[in-house]
């Protein structure tokens, strides 16, 4: 099976906290969290990817991030590599465009949500 190639963004608030999206209802792995992003498209790199993920998704603007890693997670039945990205310059105020809950968390208190796996790996 071919892999699947995902971009994920950090965004940080003034008070230091990070966002987590909630996985609505009718998608795979529904009500666990997820740092906001998705699937490249065939020939999209990983920035562009994350820019468009990030306005489809949260509405915001990106104009600047750094990648902090990127690494296999394997599932029972597929791999997906993650692209995992600070977002350092973004603009607007993120609001739910895909039916999510979206929380600001503590990064110190990111072990106490359900985080999906692929999210919590360090690679």
């Amino acid at each position: 099976m071919k892999p699947i190639e995902v971009v994920a963004g950090a965004l940080y608030d003034a008070a230091g906290r990070v966002l987590i999206a909630q996985r609505p209802p009718g998608k795979a792995l529904a009500g666990r969290w997820e740092f906001p992003g998705g699937k490249l498209h065939a020939g999209e790199s990983p920035y562009g990817a994350l820019v468009r993920e990030l306005h489809e998704e949260l509405g915001v603007e990106v104009f600047a991030a750094e990648r902090l890693m990127r690494y296999p997670h394997e599932c029972p039945d597929r791999v997906v590599w993650l692209d995992m990205w600070i977002v350092t310059e973004w603009r607007g105020e993120p609001r739910s465009l895909d039916g999510q809950a979206l929380k600001w968390v503590e990064p110190s208190r990111l072990d106490e949500e359900d985080i999906l796996e692929a999210d919590s790996d360090r690679g």
